[in-house]
């Protein structure tokens, strides 16, 4: 099949937002064949989409205003009568289905999956729980949705944060502003001045979520005093470069990132946690980026790089169903049983920011 659109390819790339359940399962009455797997904490999850626009920038891929779209999780007072929030909207879901095999080669062929069923835990508009909760804020991999860091977030608002997803419109594969649909303007893996050009406008759109923090509808239950940066891929170096020389930031997590970015190496400016897979193509280049890096190290076994992300369950299951091959479930998420790894991650990312009291 020939798409009008390719995907950012490579190890900084990301992947497909959710699969969805399957049309033969739906029509069969056996419900989804593919959930997000649940948050774990104590507390049910609220969810509000915002619109951003930063008027002092010009879009680098379309020109115009530079818009951004956040997803905020948190920690809600009830969700009794709040409906739970589809992970991709309408619109979304239908570009979205020509990209699912083209991103990575052995996910499902369009129609094979429903891309506009799925549901998040997050209930949209439910009324937050008071206190002063800290703000994590979260960057995709290269050419990703925010949506595809759903899981992880909303287990992190689970236990008490607020969670702030980041879409970083013509980088990521689809995004639907209130200005109209953006797709993916980038073809094929990007020369070294187009990279250059992704990871500078992912830092300075995550500059401006930071500077707009306390005028964001949740601001009344932010402490803005304790806030942290997490991304994956490309996100996570666009979370590290972000940081620097930024006192609000108290801790950041780099999930399996390069940090070459700058010919100078990053200083242990703020704690740091280096989270890795050990089936990552990309292994030789993130020792020689993370070389000189101090910060906590922890690697992720049995697994490959989509691991972090919500592929990691989605992937496995369609495995079990046979509608992914072994090798495309290994060169995606690892061989490692999908469940466990997925409570490591959370783990691993929450128990960071616990110790830094985020």
């Amino acid at each position: 099949m020939t798409s009008r659109r390719t995907l950012l390819q490579g190890t900084l790339c990301g992947t497909a937002a959710a699969l969805l359940p399957s049309a033969a399962a739906s029509a069969s009455g056996a419900g989804p064949l593919l959930r997000l797997p649940a948050p774990a904490g104590p507390y049910p999850v609220g969810l509000r989409t915002v619109h951003l626009t930063d008027p002092a920038r010009t879009d680098p891929w379309a020109g115009g205003v530079r818009e951004l779209m956040l997803t905020v999780l948190y920690p809600a007072r009830t969700v009794r009568g709040f409906p739970r929030a589809p992970q991709l909207t309408p619109a979304e879901a239908r570009e979205f289905a020509d990209y699912a095999p083209l991103v990575h080669r052995g996910l499902p062929e369009p129609g094979t999956v429903d891309w506009g069923e799925v549901l998040t835990h997050g209930h949209a508009g439910a009324p937050p729980r008071p206190g002063r909760w800290p703000v994590l804020v979260y960057s995709p991999g290269g050419g990703d949705s925010r949506t595809l860091g759903t899981s992880l977030a909303e287990d992190l608002a689970s236990h008490g944060r607020v969670v702030v997803l980041v879409d970083h419109p013509g980088d990521a594969s689809q995004v639907e502003l209130p200005t109209g649909m953006r797709t993916t303007v980038l073809v094929g893996p990007p020369d070294p001045a187009t990279f250059r050009t992704m990871l500078d406008t992912r830092i300075a759109d995550l500059r401006v979520v930071l500077d707009r923090l306390g005028g964001l509808p949740l601001a009344p239950v932010m402490d803005l005093g304790r806030i942290g940066l997490y991304g994956h891929s490309a996100g996570g170096t666009a979370v590290v470069y972000a940081a620097r020389g930024d006192r609000r930031v108290g801790a950041v997590a780099n999930l399996e990132g390069y940090l070459d970015l700058d010919p100078a190496p990053v200083g242990p400016d703020r704690p740091l946690l280096l989270f890795r897979t050990d089936g990552f193509e990309g292994a030789a280049r993130i020792d020689s980026s993370w070389a000189s890096v101090p910060g906590r190290r922890e690697l992720l076994a049995d697994a490959n790089h989509w691991a972090f992300t919500d592929l990691g369950p989605l992937v496995a299951r369609l495995r079990a169903v046979g509608l992914v091959t072994e090798p495309a479930r290994a060169a995606l998420i690892g061989t490692g049983d999908a469940a466990a790894t997925l409570a490591r991650v959370r783990r691993g990312v929450g128990a960071f920011f616990a110790g830094h009291r985020l």
